[in-house]
């Protein structure tokens, strides 16, 4: 492990980051953890996927977010990990990464500074992909046991065919994050048949009883905001607690760069949701 610590940032409430090497399913990972300095072990754990769409590494574009998300109420311990590229090796690599980074992190809670107590996944588009898929094979493979999953902005539906996806108004932003969603697609699932598996697509999943609880989070100017909402009513049906947030339009900045994910509310919401968790007394089996 590399226990070089960064410079704090004061505006992520003290948080610091320590980089290190994670176990996934052929090798070591590159991986990156959060914490502030309020507490010597942490009762939740949250496990990360950055976005990407399958052919990038985006942990450092990531950072900013891990710090605050690291420093809302309650103060999780977050452990951010890469994966496999779809450059490298398509699926199911990836998600077979993200798999077993949840369970090299229940073997290793001291080193992480985590009680084993609460234990979620979360990311943010191809990331929420793999960190719904997790959800799925925690189940379906019996270990490790989920508390939660934060999707942000999911990428759940490698058809591309929900309505907000395919009926895009004129905006180029927009239009680009369309366009890069059926490329990332291309490349993490060359063989067509894969684009139908539960484990590539969990909105085609026709088994999604016995999930953790699911707190989904889009924005009403985001492409992939009908596909998200549909897989939080799906999760409802089967009987899972989904909480479906869609969130206003990130404001502009004065540079052209939009916030990422409306990140203020975003946040809060995820906040919101690690409390509730940390208040029931049983753990989804």
């Amino acid at each position: 492990m590399n226990d070089r610590f960064d410079a704090v940032d004061p505006a992520a409430d003290a948080v610091r980051m320590r980089e290190l090497e994670v176990a996934g399913e052929q090798g070591l990972l590159k991986g990156r953890l959060y914490a502030t300095g309020a507490k010597a072990r942490r009762d939740t754990l949250v496990v990360f996927f950055p976005p990407g769409g399958f052919v990038a590494d985006n942990l450092d574009d990531s950072d900013g977010f891990l710090r605050r998300l690291a420093g809302v109420s309650h103060a999780p311990v977050v452990l951010a990990s890469s994966y496999t590229l779809a450059t490298v090796r398509p699926f199911p690599a990836a998600v077979e990464d993200a798999h077993a980074v949840l369970l090299w992190a229940t073997k290793n809670k001291t080193r992480l500074g985590w009680s084993g107590k609460h234990l979620l996944v979360a990311g943010i588009e191809a990331g929420a992909n793999l960190a719904a898929v997790c959800a799925l094979m925690s189940r379906d493979r019996g270990a490790p046991r989920l508390a939660g999953q934060v999707l942000i902005m999911p990428m759940l539906d490698p058809g591309l065919s929900t309505c907000s996806m395919r009926e895009m108004p004129n905006c180029p932003d927009q239009e680009k994050l369309a366009d890069g969603c059926a490329a990332a697609y291309r490349g993490y699932l060359p063989n067509a048949a894969d684009r139908t598996h539960p484990y590539a697509s969990p909105l085609q999943s026709s088994r999604l009883k016995n999930l953790p609880p699911a707190l989904i989070l889009s924005a009403d100017d985001d492409p992939l905001r009908d596909e998200a909402e549909a897989y939080g009513a799906k999760l409802a049906g089967f009987g899972v607690q989904a909480t479906v947030r869609r969130m206003l339009p990130a404001p502009q900045m004065a540079d052209n760069r939009n916030e990422c994910a409306c990140e203020g509310p975003a946040l809060a919401a995820i906040a919101d949701f690690i409390a509730d968790l940390e208040g029931q007394e049983r753990l989804p089996a």
